[in-house]
C-alpha cells in the first residue's frame, strides 16, 4: 500500500503535468490565431477603385451611353417646383404641434440583467465520512442585477446599482452538510454596488460621491498599483479582475488641465477582500481562522489616495499614492495569557507607484512599478516591511479579430528574513507571477473564445489555474457562456490543497 507521502507526490506531479499540458494547448491556440485567415471578401482582390468606376466612363461597349450625363438625363425636364412638389405637404411645423405631442424626456433610465449560473466539480475524490462532499453540483445561482441612472441636468447625474442572488445548490445537496460560515457567505447575497452622484463644480473640477470602483494601473490580469478596491476571491479564477472589484464609499475630486488630470480620493468605507470561507473547498486548511479585527468606518480610519494622469499621442503615464489598509490580513498575537489570544489584523500601508502604456502599431507595452511600506507578519512582531513590485506586459492585436497578451510581475521583499518563510506567514523573498491570454472573436463578433493561463512561479510550482471559456450572443439581449477551469496546488497558502477543485461552468444571461 502506498504511503500518504507517495500519494501526495503523485497528485502534485499529476497537477504539474496538467499545467504543462494546458500551456501546450495555449501555444497551439496562439498558432491557430496567427495562421487562421480572415473571412473572405466579396470584392475581387486585384480590383482597384479605377476598375470599379471604369463602367461609368462610357468606355464599356456592353453598356451603351453609360455616361454620367446619360444617367442624369431627364432630371432637368421639369421645373424646380415640379421636382419638389409635395415635399412640404408632410412637414409638421414646430409651432403647430399640440402640447400633448411634446413630452419632456424622463430623467431616469433603468437597465439590468438576470442570469442563471452553474458549476460542476468533477475532480474531487470521495470524502471521508465527516468531510463535506464537494463532488458534482457546486453552484446553481440565480442573480438579478439592476442599474438605475438619473440625469438631473447637463452637469449632474447619479446612479444606483445593486444585485440580489440565491444559490440553490446548498438546498439541493443538503444545507446541514455545510458550515455556517459557508451558508452565510455563499448561499444568498444582496448588495448595493456602484451608487453615487457626480457633477461639475467648475469648468475644470468634477466631484463624485458614493459607492464606486476606481481602477488604477494598466494590467488586465495582475494587480500592482490597483490597490483601492478589494476583490471577491471566494471562487478564484472563474471571472476576470474587472468583474471582481468590490465598491467602496468614497469622495473623488478630478481636476483637468491640458493633457493632465489630478485626482484626490478619500475612502470612507473600510472593506476587505471576500476570501474563501472556512469549510469551503477553496479554504486552504482544516482549522477555522482566528477572529478578524476590522477597523471601523469612521473619520479616523479614512483612507486617502491621489493620482496624476497624462494622456498623449501614442502613450500615457500615471503616478499614484495611497494610504490604505491591507486587504490581506496578517495573524497577530494579542495576548500571552492562557489561553493565548490570536487575531487577524489589517496593517496600514503606504503605496507609491507609476504605470505607463506605449502603443506602437499593433503592439502595446505595459509597465507598472510600486513600493509598498508597512507590511506586517506574525513571525516578526513589532516590525514592518517594505516590498517592491515591478510588472511588464506586452499585447499584440495584429491578427484578425485576435488579441494576444502576456504579463509578468516580481514582488520583492526588501530586507528579507528567512523566518518569514515559516508557517503561518509563508512569505517569499521573491514572488513571481505571470499570465498569458489569447482571445479571438468569430461569427461577426457574436462568439468569443478566450484561454487564460495564470501561474505563480516559473512553471506554476507555487500554484496555477487555467481557464478556457466561450461566450455567444444569441440575440442582443441573451448571452450564453461556458467553460472549464483547472487548478494546480502550490506552495502559496492560497493554493494549498485546491488541485482537486477543477470544474465546468456555464451561464445564461438576459439583459433588459
Amino acid at each position: 500500500m502506498e504511503s500518504d507521502n507517495t500519494t501526495l507526490i503523485k497528485k502534485h506531479w499529476t497537477s504539474r503535468r496538467r499545467t504543462l499540458n494546458v500551456a501546450a494547448v495555449f501555444f497551439v491556440f496562439l498558432l491557430f490565431s496567427a495562421l487562421l485567415p480572415p473571412f473572405p471578401s466579396f470584392a475581387a482582390e486585384d480590383e482597384t477603385l479605377d476598375d470599379i468606376l471604369s463602367d461609368f466612363d462610357g468606355d464599356n461597349p456592353e453598356i451603351p451611353g453609360n455616361t454620367i450625363d446619360d444617367a442624369l438625363e431627364g432630371f432637368d425636364d421639369g421645373s424646380e417646383d415640379d421636382i419638389l412638389e409635395g415635399f412640404d405637404d408632410e412637414i409638421i411645423r414646430e409651432d403647430t404641434k399640440k402640447p400633448e405631442d411634446t413630452k419632456p424626456p424622463s430623467i431616469f433610465t433603468l437597465d439590468g440583467y438576470a442570469r442563471l449560473g452553474a458549476s460542476y466539480a468533477f475532480a474531487h475524490d470521495k470524502p471521508e465520512k465527516e468531510e463535506t462532499d464537494w463532488r458534482g453540483l457546486s453552484r446553481l445561482c440565480t442573480e438579478l442585477n439592476f442599474e438605475l441612472n438619473a440625469r438631473f441636468s447637463k452637469l449632474w447625474q447619479g446612479r444606483v446599482t445593486g444585485k440580489g442572488a440565491y444559490d440553490f445548490s446548498y438546498a439541493i445537496k443538503g444545507r446541514n452538510k455545510f458550515t455556517d460560515d459557508v451558508l452565510d457567505n455563499y448561499e444568498k447575497e444582496f448588495e448595493l454596488h456602484e451608487t453615487y452622484i457626480q457633477g461639475r463644480l467648475t469648468d475644470n473640477l468634477d466631484i463624485k460621491f458614493g459607492r464606486q470602483v476606481v481602477v488604477w494601473g494598466k494590467s488586465d490580469n495582475i494587480r500592482v498599483t490597483d490597490v483601492l478596491n478589494p476583490l471577491d476571491m471566494r471562487e478564484p479564477g472563474i471571472t476576470d479582475i474587472e468583474d471582481l472589484r468590490l465598491p467602496l464609499t468614497m469622495t473623488r475630486l478630478d481636476y483637468y488641465f491640458g493633457d493632465w488630470s489630478l485626482t484626490g480620493i478619500a475612502v470612507h468605507e473600510i472593506r476587505f477582500n471576500k476570501n474563501p470561507e472556512y469549510g469551503s473547498d477553496f479554504y486552504p486548511v482544516t482549522i477555522p481562522p482566528p477572529h478578524e479585527d476590522k477597523p471601523d468606518s469612521d473619520l479616523g480610519n479614512t483612507e486617502y489616495a491621489a493620482s496624476i494622469n497624462g494622456i498623449f499621442s501614442g502613450w500615457d503615464i500615471s503616478f499614484y499614492w495611497a494610504d490604505y489598509y491591507n486587504d490581506t490580513s496578517h495573524i497577530q498575537l494579542v495576548s500571552l495569557k492562557l489561553p493565548p489570544v490570536i487575531k487577524r489584523k489589517h496593517a496600514r500601508l503606504q503605496m507609491l507607484g507609476t504605470a505607463l502604456n506605449v502603443a506602437a502599431g499593433n503592439w502595446l507595452l505595459k509597465t507598472e512599478a510600486a513600493r509598498i511600506d508597512g507590511l506586517k507578519f506574525f513571525n516578526a512582531p513589532g516590525k514592518t516591511w517594505s516590498r517592491t513590485d515591478i510588472l511588464a506586459g506586452l499585447e499584440y492585436s495584429g491578427f484578425t479579430d485576435t488579441t494576444l497578451s502576456i504579463e509578468a510581475v516580481n514582488r520583492h521583499m526588501n530586507g528579507f528574513d528567512k523566518v518569514l518563510e515559516l508557517a503561518p506567514d509563508y512569505a517569499q523573498q521573491d514572488e513571481f507571477q505571470w499570465t498569458a491570454r489569447a482571445s479571438r472573436n468569430f461569427l461577426n463578433d457574436t462568439l468569443n473564445i478566450t484561454l487564460l493561463l495564470s501561474a505563480f512561479g516559473g512553471i506554476g510550482e507555487d500554484g496555477a489555474f487555467q481557464r478556457f471559456s466561450a461566450e455567444y450572443d444569441i440575440t442582443d439581449s441573451i448571452q450564453i457562456s461556458t467553460g472549464i477551469i483547472l487548478y494546480s496546488s502550490g506552495d502559496l497558502i492560497a493554493f494549498k490543497n485546491i488541485g482537486d477543485n477543477d470544474r465546468l461552468f456555464c451561464e445564461i444571461r438576459y439583459s433588459f
